[in-house]
């Protein structure tokens, strides 16, 4: 067997075991940041990062060579218009776009945005909210709101149109 095909298999045993803990105990097993820059990487094409890099997660590399350099935050949703908060963004550290992963229950990514820096840190430092500003944490749709979709699950657009 070759290592992708390991490593693919690892992450649906452990996705199994996260999705059997959290009946279990009501709590999360705290996989879901590995499983998005997994599912990210795997969708997309992207490279890993150094393990432990400061500021990012995800090497993104352009037809011309140029390397764009993803933080990823994942989050386990029941759908795109969910709330909740995206996990805390460093912005002191060096990144040049955001990625959010969304997961369903089963921990299957189901949607991906990507926001811009520059945007990113404009709505954090933006005053008014204690999560924002000290934590550096935005809510999920206030993400949406500056991010576009990258990528959709090719089932989600089929229940889509036959639900429509």
């Amino acid at each position: 067997m070759d290592t992708a095909t390991d490593l693919s298999e690892l992450l649906r045993d452990a996705k199994r075991i996260a999705k059997r803990y959290k009946e279990l105990t009501g709590r999360p097993l705290g996989v879901t940041g590995e499983v998005g820059e997994y599912e990210a990487a795997r969708l997309l094409g992207l490279e890993f990062a150094a393990v432990r890099t400061a500021g990012y997660d995800l090497i993104r590399v352009l037809p011309g060579g140029q390397k764009q350099r993803l933080q990823v935050k994942a989050r386990v949703l029941d759908s795109e218009r969910s709330s909740g908060r995206v996990g805390s963004i460093d912005i002191e550290k060096e990144f040049d776009l955001v990625l959010l992963v969304m997961l369903n229950n089963d921990l299957d990514a189901f949607a991906i945005y990507e926001a811009p820096r520059d945007k990113v840190v404009a709505a954090i430092e933006r005053p008014g909210s204690k999560s924002r500003n000290e934590r550096h944490a935005l809510g999920v749709q206030q993400f949406l709101a500056l991010a576009q979709r990258i990528w959709r699950s090719p089932l989600r657009e089929e229940t889509q149109r036959a639900g429509s």
